[in-house]
């Protein structure tokens, strides 16, 4: 038995609004609420919507043979209840079917893995229960933002209590390996890592609508066809995607719905592999060997690192403002400031000011509302500056006051 284990991340995007177009030490709505809302609804009725009904008419008609993943973050969750309910109703129509694993993650889509142990695991807790809430679901799995990785960050969510946690099979961590095995943590060794196969991946996400690709057009007879091409011995095959790609990055004109309602007929008529869970693959098979990550990783660009959020010294200002005020934030209470706080670190607005455009830029300007990562510095850095006045004047707790 070998498994197939499809993975989608649903992240919103999320704009600031201007900080010319507010009162600093005034105005403190720091949100393009209009942006945000076209977006959401955009890509709603693109993305989420078809697909969420494609995915529950083939669950109709394959039962328990077909299953999929989703982690949805917070801020995506907060933007379809403020803008479209029925995004949220859809996938609670997925969950009722038990054919859905909802994972879990930073609840603010952030970077507080890299920078923040108390944070970190406010946001997963925080995280885990609106999934629980609004799915019925308790997360067994874990997946950081944009798959973000290290031994450090793998001991923290062990600790946590979760059983398996996915990353990215990036090769400067494998080597001769294979990503299609299950893997624990060095260093938490409870812990099972599933790695993305990053191949088979982007000839979906990245590879579909190509038509000077050397495989266009991709059929579901030929992605079985691939899959055919496994070595006998692998365990699982790890497709790990942005849902968007269905609809948004690949639009309806390409044939990508077409190919994916086709693809279960194909999978399990034609090769060995069966649908599952992450949870369920973890479940079903032992780890081959410990993965060695001393250094964070991330599914992002061809370094797979973490430069796309943390590579030039505008990035890295902002982000060690921003945490410096994290011992401060526990003394307050007021919900505005912990609803901004929680905004504010979002990894969007960091890779909004990533200057490396040579490896994949167009996957970095798709949703850049921004001229250039100078203008998405200063901006944020605004924002920033009136969001820690408002910090350093609000009362804080009488229980943690020095």
């Amino acid at each position: 038995m070998k498994t197939l284990c499809f993975y989608f991340q649903v992240h919103q995007p999320f704009r600031l609004r201007s900080y010319r177009f507010f009162d600093m030490g005034i105005d403190h709505h720091y949100y393009d609420d209009y942006q945000n809302q076209y977006l959401a609804k955009r890509i709603a009725e693109k993305s989420y919507l078809p697909m969420n009904k494609l995915i529950l008419s083939l669950i109709e008609q394959y039962g328990k043979k077909f299953k999929v993943a989703f982690s949805i973050s917070g801020i995506a969750l907060d933007q379809f209840e403020k803008y479209i309910p029925e995004v949220i109703e859809s996938f609670q129509a997925l969950a009722k079917t038990g054919c859905i694993e909802f994972i879990a993650e930073t609840y603010g889509h952030s970077l507080a893995s890299l920078s923040n142990t108390d944070e970190f695991e406010i946001q997963v807790k925080q995280h885990v229960s609106k999934i629980e809430a609004l799915f019925g679901q308790k997360p067994k799995t874990f997946r950081n933002t944009e798959l973000i990785y290290s031994d450090d960050i793998a001991e923290m969510v062990g600790k946590l209590g979760f059983e398996t946690m996915l990353t990215e099979g990036a090769k400067h961590i494998l080597g001769w390996r294979s990503p299609n095995y299950v893997y624990k943590s060095a260093g938490e060794e409870s812990l099972q890592i599933l790695l993305r196969n990053h191949n088979l991946s982007d000839d979906i996400s990245f590879r579909f609508s190509k038509q000077d690709w050397v495989e266009w057009p991709v059929t579901a007879d030929k992605f079985a066809s691939w899959l055919n091409q496994v070595p006998s011995e692998h365990q699982t095959v790890n497709i790990f995607m942005d849902y968007e790609t269905f609809g948004e990055h690949q639009w309806a004109e390409t044939g990508i719905f077409d190919f994916f309602a086709a693809l279960p007929k194909a999978v399990l008529e034609q090769t060995p592999f069966i649908f599952a869970t992450p949870a369920e693959v973890s479940k079903n098979f032992e780890a081959v060997s410990p993965i060695h990550v001393p250094w964070p990783m991330s599914w992002a660009d061809e370094e797979r690192d973490i430069t796309a959020w943390r590579g030039n010294e505008l990035q890295d200002d902002a982000f060690e403002k921003l945490y410096s005020l994290s011992e401060t934030i526990k003394e307050i209470e007021d919900p505005q400031i912990l609803r901004d706080w929680l905004y504010l670190q979002t990894s969007d607005h960091f890779y909004y000011m990533c200057t490396k455009w040579f490896s994949d830029g167009e996957v970095h300007k798709y949703f850049n509302p921004y001229g250039s990562p100078y203008n998405a510095y200063i901006n944020y850095m605004n924002v920033l500056s009136d969001f820690i006045d408002r910090v350093n004047k609000a009362p804080k707790t009488k229980s943690t006051k020095k």
